[in-house]
Formats: C-alpha cells, structure tokens, sequence
C-alpha cells in the first residue's frame, strides 16, 4: 500500500500538495494530519466531499511500502506516522521546498527553492498532462498564494508566477481565495494586538530593527499571524516575533514574520522545532519560559550575523579622493574625466568632507574656480561602520537622499565608499554601470 501524507497544523500548502500527490501517485491514500489550520479546516467543511481524505486509524500501517510526504522532510512534524521511521524496506519519496535537510531516508527528494511546495507538483502536474478540476486549480493556487503572501514574499520566485498563470488558465476560482485566505481577525485579535502595541519593545541587532513580544493568552485563539504581520508593518520593523503562551497548557506558539532578505525567520523557526519559510515561520514550544524563548530568539539572530552582507564586503576600495588645497577647476576636470558624482575630501587618511557636481556646478566667478576645495566641500558628512547591514545603509541613503556611504574605521580614517551602485548588486545582482 502506498499513502501519501503532509505536516501537522496543515497549511493551504500542505493539503494543495497532498492533493496534487493523489495526482501524481494515483493508487496512494491521502492521509490528511488531525490538525489543519482554521482557514483550511472552514474551507474543507465546505469541499470535504470533493476530496478522498483518509485518518490514521482507517490504514493498518504495517502494509505501507511507499510513503510520499509533502511540504515536509522531517519525521517529526507527521501525524501518527513517524513510527514509520522504524519500518524496513519503507520507500521514501519526498517533495518540499524548504531550506532543511531532510531526516529521511528518502529514495526520491523533490525539494528546490520555490515559494511554495504546490509549485514544484503543479509544474510535474503539467509536465505529465494530467488534467486537474477547476475546483482542484483553486486549491492549488490558494497554496501557493498563501505560501507566497499573494506573491510578495522574498522567497517567491518565476517559477510560482508561471504555475500561478496555468492554474488560472484551467479555471481557478480567485474569489474562493479571496473569502478562504483571508485570516480572522475580530475583537480577541484586535485586543491583542492593542496590548502587543502598548508594550512594543523595539531594538537594532546587526543593522535589524526586531521586536520580540511576550503575551500570555488563554486557550487557542485564530489569526495570530495576522496579528503578528500587523504589528510588524505598524512598528515599520524587518522582523517581529510574538511568543504567544498559555500558562495552563504550559506551551508557547511563536510566530515570526519577516520583511527583509537577510533575516530567514523560516530557519531560526527550524531550529527551534518549528518550520516556515524566510518571510512567515513558526514553532510550538513546550515547557519553556516566555523569557527563555526570548532569549533563544534574540541569540539566533545575533548568530544570523554570520550569514548577513554588510556594507564592508560590497564596499568600493581602495578610494579615490582629493586633498583640501587642489583648485576647484582641477576637481571639476577630475570629476568629469572619471565620470563620478562626487569625491571624498581626505587629508592624512581621515575624512574632512565631501566634494560633488553639485557644488562644482554652483561655481560662477573665475576667483571660485581657483580656490582650494576646503571652501565648497561639504562637512559634516554622513558615514558609516563596515559592520553597518547593507538594508540599514540603503534605508539611510534613501533617508537622506544621498548617493553614498564614506566606509570609516573605529579610529576615524576613511576605508571605502558604499555606493547606490553597491546597493543595487546586492538587491538585484546588478553589476554598476
């Protein structure tokens, strides 16, 4: 007997790709885990009937042969079937798309970099011509929208744009998405997030502006990522984290959610158990302080350091720049001939000031043209660490509507210049003109 089966807390993600591995592996039982999210479970109380899902105690698992796992390649995120693991001769076949390594000892692994796992069975769905429903079009399109926040998440890819155009073309139903997709939000979340807002903590940790947030609450309660994603677009932060705990229960959820390409919450969330993707991760804790959890987090970024660009690698070196007494004239023909917008005004290798175009430009006596540069350059100039994180620097210059960083050392002298340029090859792998 074959059986196919996803994570607990199943996501849209995790039961559209269950149920394009009924496609793919036709005479596999689709086991779906006890636990679905709210959203999936109001929309499986709707379209129940127009999917075969089995639970674990339908199978007698001693006849599985081949287990197929979906969005998932860890043992102990299954339901009831990581007794599996010990079975001899179980043929693995795995299909995911997060980061991790798989436990698994898989004879077939599906798992490249998409958004959504939905993706990579919609393009072997296609490859195969196999027909889908419009019904099983819609459900697939909603894992891969939500698994790409309506494709705006970082991790989105081409990929997941073109499987999103083939299930429009077989009919989905983007109104269904519209009514299942959006998380509840009502009084309890709006009295949460009031209180998350009240006692918001904000810090800077390499170049990152973070919160954590410590709540206790009371039995299970809907739509915390959506709180969680509020509090960090109203705060304006790269990443927040709600650890959410019920002291009775004596379990902690947390939930991450992340604005930024450097913070992978999706990993952090890993390694505390949990899983997610870089921009929307979560873990379930149990037995742990709220204060402990937070302590774990603010380490794991402060770990993240490691695998964060900062402005010292992207940095143009060594400078080139000019000593306060050349002529203004001269500059001007320096500027011009190497096609820079401005140079850095040094003197004994510590920085005094900055000349640009714009100053050049402001020139009208000939007596200004033969003047020293110390008289137009502008001082009090804006420079930075290279420690600083590459977002920290592009958020600066966007504040200050300037097109570079002077790089300086602790003891003031000047090591490179971090540029618009720079900037770009970071975001896009663009290379300066």
């Amino acid at each position: 007997m074959d059986i196919a089966t996803t994570h607990n807390s199943s996501d849209f993600d995790a039961v559209a790709s269950l149920v394009a591995a009924g496609l793919l592996y036709p005479e596999a039982a689709l086991v779906l885990p006890s636990r679905v999210n709210p959203n999936v479970r109001g929309f499986l109380s709707i379209h129940k009937d127009l999917f075969s899902f089995k639970s674990v105690r339908d199978l007698d698992l001693s006849q599985v042969e081949r287990l197929v796992v979906t969005d998932v390649n860890q043992w102990n995120r299954l339901d009831q079937l990581s007794g599996l693991r010990k079975k001899k001769d179980l043929v693995v076949h795995i299909w995911d798309h997060h980061g991790a390594e798989p436990d698994m000892d898989a004879q077939e692994i599906h798992q490249e970099p998409v958004g959504a796992v939905t993706t990579i069975m919609v393009e072997e769905i296609r490859k195969r011509a196999i027909r889908i429903s419009p019904m099983q079009a819609t459900l697939f399109l909603a894992g891969i929208y939500e698994d790409t926040g309506n494709m705006t998440f970082p991790a989105t890819t081409a990929r997941d744009a073109s499987a999103v155009a083939f299930l429009l073309s077989n009919f989905a139903d983007l109104s269904v998405l519209e009514n299942f997709l959006r998380p509840a939000y009502g009084e309890k979340q709006k009295d949460i997030l009031y209180d998350m807002l009240q006692n918001a903590e904000r810090v800077k940790m390499n170049g990152f502006r973070i919160s954590v947030c410590k709540m206790d609450i009371k039995g299970h309660i809907n739509g915390l990522s959506l709180v969680v994603h509020m509090y960090r677009d109203i705060l304006n932060l790269d990443a927040a984290f709600g650890i959410f705990t019920d002291p009775e229960q004596k379990r902690s959820i947390v939930i991450a959610r992340s604005g930024v390409d450097g913070l992978d919450v999706g990993r952090m969330m890993r390694t505390m158990g949990g899983g997610g993707h870089p921009a929307a991760a979560s873990a379930m804790l149990k037995d742990v302080s709220p204060e402990g959890v937070k302590e774990w987090i603010l380490e794991l970024i402060r770990d993240n350091r490691r695998s964060t660009a900062t402005i010292g690698d992207l940095m143009s070196f060594p400078v080139e720049s000019v000593g306060p007494e050349a002529r203004m004239d001269e500059v001007a023909v320096l500027l011009e001939k190497k096609k820079y917008s401005g140079m850095p005004v040094v003197e004994d290798g510590r920085l005094l000031g900055v000349i640009s175009r714009r100053d050049v430009n402001k020139l009208k006596k000939a007596s200004q043209w033969r003047a020293p540069v110390r008289a137009f350059m502008s001082v009090g100039v804006t420079t930075a660490p290279p420690d600083m994180g590459v977002p920290e620097a592009a958020r600066l210059m966007v504040k200050l509507d300037i097109g570079r960083l002077p790089v300086v050392s602790e003891d003031g002298r000047l090591i490179g210049i971090f540029t618009r340029s720079d900037a770009m090859i970071y975001y896009y792998d663009l290379l300066p003109e």
